[in-house]
């Protein structure tokens, strides 16, 4: 195992028609691999079967934050049309956003949005690849279902539908502010979660609002050089509780997602979580370790990403890219909509 990894050792070939344009017909219908990361043994399932590779007492911990309208199309006072795609709220009036006309648009211009015209948004500044905006309502949930839709990740190559709405959202969604989704979560569905409490699993929720820079490229060889995308967070006391008292008990602790093993590892010290309030940019890459969780859920990533690099520090790089070869070799779907894996 070399002492540091660069980019290129997270690439990996991936044909197009892997990339998952669509969900499965059913949310727990898509597929899921099981690897046993000490032995590397891997088996083949459907995530409907989930339950069976739980053990009474486990702890889940999900991330429950709900995706927000992020994508709006607005007017210039020339009448061009532009679209702003939310990145990240800063304060009820200040966003970061990344637009398709961002060398047209001007410090101080004002747009309106396209389909409610009382809402101006302001140009403020730029902040590297994205811009500064400010509104002039606060952009609530009722409010962005009246001018914006769904913003879709940029390799699922089509418009958001109705059908989006519902599929790339999870269930438990509860706490908005995300502008894509915890994928990973996506496979439950309400009658899964029944059936696996009454298994005797534990749930716990924190909450990481996704910024649209989890698929923000890595640009550099040396992978220590990159800076990462930083997200707002919550872990309360109740989850906190749950989650120390389950390490304490040697119950497993898993993480559904890896949004929510970024809140985990951000908030554990000397052998326990802490709640409360905040932002992280922590990057996770191997050798680097993951201590506060046992068992990982998690989509399939792209290669040469920060993700990809987080699940090969959980697992082992070497186990993580033999696995990756026999899912493309087995023809498993990738990314936001494709199948899932449980590292155990």
């Amino acid at each position: 195992m070399p002492g540091q990894y660069t980019l290129d050792d997270f690439d990996f070939e991936l044909p197009p028609d892997l990339i998952a344009q669509y969900p499965a017909p059913g949310r727990d219908q898509s597929r899921l691999l099981v690897l046993n990361r000490e032995s590397g043994v891997r088996q083949h399932s459907s995530f409907s079967n989930l339950p069976d590779f739980l053990r009474e007492g486990d702890l889940m911990v999900f991330n429950d934050t709900k995706v927000i309208n992020a994508r709006i199309m607005c007017l210039r006072s020339t009448g061009g049309l532009i679209e702003i795609l939310l990145t990240r709220r800063i304060d009820d009036h200040t966003w970061h956003a990344i637009t398709n006309r961002m060398k047209r648009l001007k410090k101080d211009e004002t747009l309106r949005t396209r389909e409610y015209p009382g809402i101006d948004i302001t140009i403020t500044g730029r902040i590297g690849d994205e811009i500064e905006i400010k509104t002039s309502s606060i952009l609530t949930d009722e409010l962005l279902s009246q001018i914006g839709t769904m913003a879709l990740p940029p390799y699922i190559r089509r418009i958001a539908s109705q059908k989006d709405n519902e599929r790339y959202q999870t269930v438990y969604a509860r706490k908005s502010g995300a502008v894509a989704a915890p994928t990973a979560g996506l496979h439950f569905t309400d009658d899964l979660l029944d059936q696996i409490k009454k298994r005797g699993v534990h749930f716990a929720f924190v909450t990481l609002s996704v910024s649209w820079g989890t698929f923000q490229p890595v640009r550099t060889q040396d992978i220590r050089s990159h800076v990462m995308h930083r997200e707002s967070y919550t872990i309360d006391e109740q989850a906190v509780e749950s989650i120390n008292s389950a390490r304490n008990s040697g119950r497993r602790i898993i993480a559904v997602g890896t949004t929510s093993l970024r809140v985990l590892e951000t908030t554990y010290r000397e052998g326990r979580n802490t709640h409360g309030t905040g932002e992280t940019d922590i990057f996770i890459y191997p050798p680097k370790r993951v201590e506060s969780v046992d068992c990982l859920i998690t989509n399939f990533h792209t290669p040469r990403s920060t993700l990809l690099m987080l699940v090969s520090a959980f697992a082992g790089y070497d186990t993580i890219m033999e696995t990756y070869r026999e899912a493309v070799s087995m023809k498993y779907r990738f990314f936001s909509y494709g199948d899932g894996m449980l590292i155990v």
